[in-house]
Parts: structure tokens; sequence; C-alpha cells
């Protein structure tokens, strides 16, 4: 496997991680058994896992672009259609957090990250219907 194998890979496991941390802290805030302060720990969390995992998912389309691979086309697609799942979970669990809670980040965040998810699955889709180069040969 190559290099942009992996770091699409990478970027597969880092928006799970982020999905799945944000669905634990949105379900912790519905009856929380102690304070938190859900603004910090939400912006703990995008720089943790979703923003290196958009990075990799770019770095992996920029150098897969010459090859128009498309196992790393499914795969960033597979990883934006994730976070829009698990962003639309987060975004229905809102109703129920105690009203305390509901700071701005905690009702935005959802939604940003839904638009970053149809940004992420388009790009896939690009990758996907990218023709591969035929290298030239010199004789």
């Amino acid at each position: 496997m190559s290099v942009e194998n992996y770091t699409a890979i990478a970027s597969l496991g880092l928006f799970i991680m982020f999905v799945c941390e944000m669905i634990t802290i949105y379900d912790f805030m519905i009856d929380p058994p102690r304070d938190i302060e859900p603004a910090a720990k939400i912006l703990q969390f995008i720089s943790i896992g979703v923003a290196p995992a958009s990075v990799l998912a770019g770095v992996s389309f920029i150098i897969a672009r010459q090859s128009g691979s498309k196992f790393i086309a499914v795969i960033i697609i597979i990883s934006g259609i994730i976070l829009l799942v698990g962003m639309i979970i987060t975004n229905n669990i809102i109703t129920d957090i105690e009203k305390t809670y509901l700071v701005l980040a905690v009702t935005l965040t959802p939604i940003i990250f839904i638009i970053v998810s149809i940004a992420v699955i388009s790009t896939g889709v690009l990758l996907l219907f990218t023709k591969t180069r035929n290298k030239r040969k010199y004789y």
C-alpha cells in the first residue's frame, strides 16, 4: 500500500473517533452527574479529531488525484458519510440536553460539520470520477 492509502485510512479512523467523541459528550450532557464546560470539550474534540482528519483527507486527495485511485475515493466518501450520519445523530440529541449546556458551540457544531461532511463527500466523488492519466512515453 502507498502513502495516500495510509493517509486515507488514518483520516477515516479520525473521523470515526470524532463522531464517537461527539455522540458521547452530547449523551453525557443529557443528564450529567457533574458540571462540565461543553464549549471547551467540543473545541478540544475538534482539534484532536476532525481537523487532522480533514487535512489527511485533503492530502490523500491531492496525492491520489494524479492516479485517480478508486480505493481512496471510496474511503473519502465513506468518511464523509460517517461524519454526516454522526452529526445528524448529535443534532437530534440536542433536544434532550439540559438548557444550561446549550451554548453556541453545542448548537452550531453539528450544523457546521454537516456542511463539512458534504464537502468531504463531494471531494471523494470528484476523485472517483477522475480519469487516470497515462504516463508519457519518451522514445
